[in-house]
């Protein structure tokens, strides 16, 4: 099958995500899966594989897929090469928590759902770093504070009191002589 032939028999995707009108600015709302009505559904036993992907996955995925890049934004995913935002647990969620089968139940979050509850028990994931998990302001606190004890600790009086601190410790062997307070503690 040639490219051409492909894309001519391939979706529609303006059925499902129609292009925004000329001048228009700002975002374009997709249709949900309730929203997006066809004259007639086949047999999903029966039908081929890209009659059920048009009735039955693309209704529901597309605009999920559509609500995930607006996060991704959110997120600042295009900015960054790391961010702590996950693609598919985002997806995940949406996905079941918009399954028409829980219509009624309430939001559930990722790590909540059952199968992705069991899921993790077999197989943790590692922890995810503290650099993903600080914000931008916290971050610059935290090198701001470093930089300036650096800077402190650089200062000639500084290094002259840590200098003395660490002589009088080797003088005096705290260690040794905590060692013998206690040996004559339970001595008695």
């Amino acid at each position: 099958v040639s490219l051409e032939a492909g894309i001519s028999q391939s979706l529609r995707m303006e059925q499902f995500c129609p292009a925004p009108a000329a001048g228009t600015v700002g975002q374009q709302l997709l249709p949900v899966a309730e929203a997006v009505s066809f004259p007639e559904q086949p047999d999903p036993k029966t039908c081929s594989p890209q009659e059920y992907l048009e009735y039955y996955i693309f209704p529901v995925l597309l605009p999920g897929i559509a609500e995930l890049l607006h996060r991704a934004k959110k997120e600042k995913c295009f900015e960054r090469k790391r961010t702590r935002f996950i693609a598919c647990d985002f997806l995940t969620e949406w996905l079941y928590n918009k399954n028409p089968k829980r219509k009624d139940e309430s939001f559930t979050e990722f790590f909540a759902i059952p199968f992705v509850s069991d899921w993790l028990k077999n197989h943790p994931r590692p922890p995810i770093p503290l650099s993903l998990l600080l914000s931008e302001e916290e971050a610059s606190i935290i090198i701001q504070s470093f930089w300036r004890g650096y800077r402190v600790r650089c200062n000639s009086e500084i290094q002259e009191l840590r200098q003395w601190q660490k002589k009088l410790r080797e003088d005096k062997n705290i260690f040794k002589s905590v060692r013998e307070f206690w040996s004559k503690q339970e001595a008695k």
